[in-house]
């Protein structure tokens, strides 16, 4: 006599599903969001708008994702951390060296785009920022350095995505630095960084394996949710902020339309910290709050100039 098992596995995720896991198409808002954001900043405060130096900026900078995305997996698998990491792009592919310069390809191609528009302009400046930028986006994963082993991540990304990207696409319109785009800088580097933030909840257990202290690793998943709430928070008070002192308009303020992703975003990570399989989803609610106010705050800066 034999006997119907009463408990089933789930079964493995799809080929497909893996796949489109490793190419991480929601991530590619961490391209779209500063140069767009950062162009309205200037359009907003000059009237300046140049389709095709921020066609050729978008598409650059969605490259130059592509590399970094591609790059960490080749860097990660060196280190062992994704083993168990099923839709890694090495893993998937089984060819790490093809990886490698495939993602390379991606960044010369990327810096080809930024290239053309310093010809177009007989400037460096915006070549020179986003060097920078990808010389910082390197160091995250990147030997010797490694720095995102050390928690330094979310620093190097809040200046990498924030500050130094709006300024080079807001220098990318007007050739002219402004200190009113540091404001929208720091709220894009916050919003940035929270994401990188909540992709560690869910991998405590590899991340200690490997060596690599996150900040979920130093913090604990309680401590850590604690921080992200109030994070979460700043980047709502600094939008008050700066509309107080008229860094912005009151236009700004349909950010705010973007707090009940936030909710969700703090109390799912509230409840769900110490539970690898519910959490590990957050970084995707982390990338809406990230493009809903990014698009949001984008609105703000330009309707004032539009009405």
């Amino acid at each position: 006599m034999t006997t119907t098992p009463t408990t089933t596995q789930s079964l493995p995720p799809s080929k497909g599903k893996l796949w489109l896991a490793a190419i991480k198409p929601p991530m590619y808002s961490v391209a779209i969001i500063p140069i767009t954001v950062g162009t309205a900043a200037a359009f907003g405060e000059t009237g300046l708008f140049d389709t095709k130096i921020f066609g050729t900026f978008l598409t650059s900078a969605i490259l130059i994702i592509a590399w970094l995305n591609i790059s960490n997996d080749v860097f990660d698998a060196e280190t062992g951390i994704d083993k168990n990491k099923a839709h890694s792009i090495v893993n998937l592919t089984g060819n790490k060296s093809l990886m490698f310069w495939l993602a390379n390809a991606f960044l010369g191609l990327g810096i080809l785009g930024i290239l053309l528009i310093a010809w177009w302009q007989k400037d460096v400046t915006v070549l020179s920022i986003i060097v920078l930028c990808c010389a910082l986006g390197y160091t995250y994963q990147g030997p010797p350095f490694r720095f995102g082993y050390q928690g330094l991540g979310e620093i190097i990304c809040f200046f990498a995505f924030g500050p130094l990207a709006i300024a080079a696409a807001y220098y990318s319109q007007s050739q002219e630095f402004s200190l009113l785009s540091l404001a929208p800088g720091i709220l894009i580097g916050i919003s940035t960084s929270i994401i990188l933030f909540c992709s560690h909840f869910h991998q405590v257990e590899d991340d200690l394996a490997a060596g690599k202290r996150s900040p979920i690793v130093r913090l604990g998943t309680k401590l850590g949710s604690v921080v992200l709430m109030v994070t979460t928070a700043l980047f709502f008070f600094l939008i008050g902020i700066f509309s107080l002192f008229n860094l912005f308009s009151f236009w700004t303020a349909l950010v705010f339309l973007s707090c009940p992703i936030a909710y969700q975003l703090v109390s799912h990570v509230n409840k769900n910290h110490d539970q690898p399989a519910q959490v590990s989803n957050c970084k995707f609610i982390a990338v809406r709050l990230h493009f809903f106010s990014g698009i949001l705050l984008t609105l703000g800066l330009i309707l004032p100039k539009i009405l």
